[in-house]
Order: C-alpha cells, then sequence, then structure tokens
C-alpha cells in the first residue's frame, strides 16, 4: 500500500511553517496516543499515531523535508536509493536529469523522448460554520482551470504559421551530455522539452497554447470534519507538461469562530449563565445543542465552574463510530442594576447569611485560612 503523504498526514498545507508543523503534530499526537484510545480505537489509534510520529521526523527536520519535497517518499526512505539519501543530492544535480528519472523525480520520459512533467497542486481555503462542520455539505467553489486557446486550437503559434521542429533536439525535447564516462541525456535548453519551436507566438496565449479560465467544481464536504482537515480533488491542480498528469486540488477547512460552542475534538465546550437564585435553590434550565434544546438540572447549591456533561450531543468526527460530548460550564450571574427595593431585599439577604456563619460559604473559610497562612 502506497504511503500516505505527510503532510496530509499532519493536515497542514505544503508550506507550513515549522511552528504550524509542530503545533499540528502535538495536537494529533496527543489526540492519538496509544494511552489514550483504549478496546475498539487501540489499533486505529496505534497505527495513526506510528503514521504522523514518522510524517513529523520528516517534515521538523530541513534536509529531510527538502529531500521530501523534492523526491517524495523516495528521498526520505533508507531502502530506496532515492535522490534525497545519503550522497546522492549533488551527485544528481551534476550529471542532469537522468537521475531524476531514476530516482523518483518530476519527470518522465513521455512518446519521442520528451520529458513530461506532472502539474503543480492547488491549495482553495474554504470557511465553512460549525454545523456545516457537523452535518456536512455539499457546495460549489471556483477554481482556475487551463482549456486549449480558441485562437491557435492550442498549437501556441499564431494563426497560419506553425510550429518548427527544434534543431537542438531534433524534435526529441532532451540532449545528450558527457561527463567522462557518462552519457547522460537533460531537457533541451533550447525549447525546454517541448521538442518544437514557435517562431511567431499566439498573441492570445503567448506562445503556451492554453488560457487560463475559472471552473465550477462540486465539493462534498463529509460530516464532522474537523479544522485544519483537507480534501483531495484528483486530477484538479495545474495541468502538467508535455503531457504530463494534472495535479491535484487540496481544499482545507476552515471553521469559522461560533457564538456559542468551542469545539476540541468531537467534544463541544458551552459556557451557560444561571441566575443566582436558581443556582442556590436549584430548578431546570434549557441550554443550545447543535440538534436542538436540553433540559440540565441544577441542583440547589450550584457553583460557578460547575460542568455538566451531556452525552453523545458534540459532533460525530470523520472517523468516529459514535458522537463526542457536550461540556456545560456554568457561570453563576451576579445581579445588576438593582432597584432601591431588590438593595433591601439583599442587604436583609446579607444580615441572615452573616449571622448564620460559614455554613453558607462553602469556599469562604478554606480560602481564609490559606490567605492567612499566605501573608504570614
Amino acid at each position: 500500500m502506497a504511503k500516505k503523504d505527510f503532510y496530509e498526514s499532519l493536515g497542514v498545507p505544503k508550506n507550513a511553517s515549522d511552528d504550524e508543523i509542530k503545533k499540528a503534530y502535538r495536537k494529533m499526537a496527543m489526540k492519538y496516543h496509544p494511552d489514550r484510545n483504549q478496546g475498539e480505537k487501540a489499533a486505529e489509534a496505534e497505527a495513526k499515531f506510528k503514521e504522523i510520529k514518522e510524517a513529523y521526523e520528516i517534515l521538523s527536520d530541513a534536509e529531510k523535508r527538502a529531500a521530501y519535497d523534492q523526491y517524495g517518499h523516495a528521498g526520505v526512505d533508507p531502502n530506496m536509493r532515492g535522490a534525497g539519501g545519503q550522497g546522492y543530492g549533488n551527485f544528481g544535480d551534476a550529471f542532469g536529469d537522468i537521475f531524476s528519472d531514476i530516482f523518483g523525480g518530476g519527470g518522465r520520459r513521455g512518446g519521442g523522448g520528451r520529458q513530461v512533467f506532472r502539474g503543480n497542486d492547488l491549495s482553495y481555503a474554504m470557511e465553512i460554520t460549525l454545523e456545516e462542520a457537523a452535518n456536512g455539505k455539499d457546495s460549489q467553489i471556483r477554481i482556475p482551470s487551463w482549456d486549449n486557446c480558441d485562437t491557435c486550437d492550442g498549437t501556441g503559434a499564431k494563426p497560419g504559421t506553425s510550429a518548427n521542429t527544434c534543431q537542438t533536439c531534433q524534435g526529441s525535447g532532451s540532449v545528450q551530455m558527457r561527463q567522462g564516462f557518462f552519457s547522460v541525456q537533460q531537457t533541451c535548453p533550447h525549447c525546454r522539452g517541448q521538442g518544437k519551436v514557435i517562431a511567431d507566438p499566439c498573441t492570445t496565449c503567448h506562445g503556451q497554447g492554453k488560457i487560463k479560465r475559472n471552473k465550477t467544481l462540486e465539493v462534498k464536504i463529509p460530516a464532522g470534519i474537523d479544522d485544519g482537515m483537507r480534501i483531495r480533488s484528483a486530477g484538479n491542480g495545474e495541468p502538467g507538461q508535455n503531457g504530463g498528469p494534472h495535479g491535484d486540488l487540496f481544499i482545507e477547512i476552515r471553521i469559522k469562530k461560533h457564538d456559542i460552542f468551542e469545539r476540541d475534538g468531537d467534544d463541544l465546550h458551552c459556557q451557560v449563565p444561571v441566575q443566582v437564585t436558581t443556582a442556590a435553590l436549584g430548578g431546570e434550565i434549557n441550554v443550545p445543542t447543535l440538534t436542538g434544546k436540553a433540559t440540565i438540572e441544577i441542583p440547589e447549591g450550584t457553583q460557578s465552574g460547575k460542568i455538566f456533561r451531556l452525552r453523545g450531543r458534540g459532533i460525530k468526527g470523520v472517523r468516529s463510530a459514535i458522537a463526542g460530548d457536550l461540556y456545560c460550564h456554568v457561570n453563576v450571574e451576579t445581579p445588576v442594576k438593582l432597584t432601591e427595593h431588590q438593595r433591601k431585599l439583599l442587604k436583609e439577604l446579607d444580615d441572615s447569611f452573616t449571622k448564620g456563619g460559614t455554613k453558607h460559604s462553602p469556599h469562604d473559610k478554606g480560602w481564609f485560612e490559606k490567605a492567612k497562612a499566605f501573608f504570614s
């Protein structure tokens, strides 16, 4: 089975900084660490942990990352004689593109000996809401696309003219170069591997034979996708050279900040304001969830910071069998803008609390004892 792209494993773009790579690795390592995944998920988590660990070991090393960016997995695999391996980098540079062909570089030979290159990958940032991330959605995006030039019918030459066979390489797109005992092939410097030279280029496409247009692409966002994850759309990147395959399009998901919820993996957290009377006397309150309302029973004497857990009211992740939980953090509200009558009632209440001693304040006595010990 082919190895997964290291950047995709960590959920970061190819131009990610060292700090972004480190942050992504720490987040995923914490999520998939074997100590935090037991039971049925243990084997899957262990495999994922090994995958992201290997990806981080390569991408966190500047030299290894450069080799991987240029030659892919072959450049960092010690079992393969990749161009990124020990001692091969400079050797390949000195003797030309033939070593790229042998050791997994970006080009390959096409018909007539011309070198064929795969197109570059494209990246697209898509912003969605938390609700859309939880439920999934079908969306449309507009991306750049290349089509044959209508003026020259894709030849690159001005109408009425045609491209000439390159006299340097005789149309093969490559030339022989000798270095001592070695005879190697290199891309023709005159036609740049095209095999043809356009003397009078088309004024519309400037000799490229293609023009850039925008096209609409259907994108399916899977339910449970998280911030920073990427969706690969094969073949929708930039076109290749000399008939090479298109690159891929990577759609990076960015989730908008929500007014109520904060996401932590498959779990959700929210702050729930509770009136001081409800916290003191107890009662029921309604809290929002992504699927509707839920009721929480507030016990008598509930304090600020109390957390209520609603099982299964979080998000079911892309790789999860069950949904996460919703954690409601109680925030007891202090009344404001009191009337004179309310002030009087609170003063009477405060006097009754004072007469009752510390039994009405569960944290009062302990806190003052600690403060006294601190200052002494």
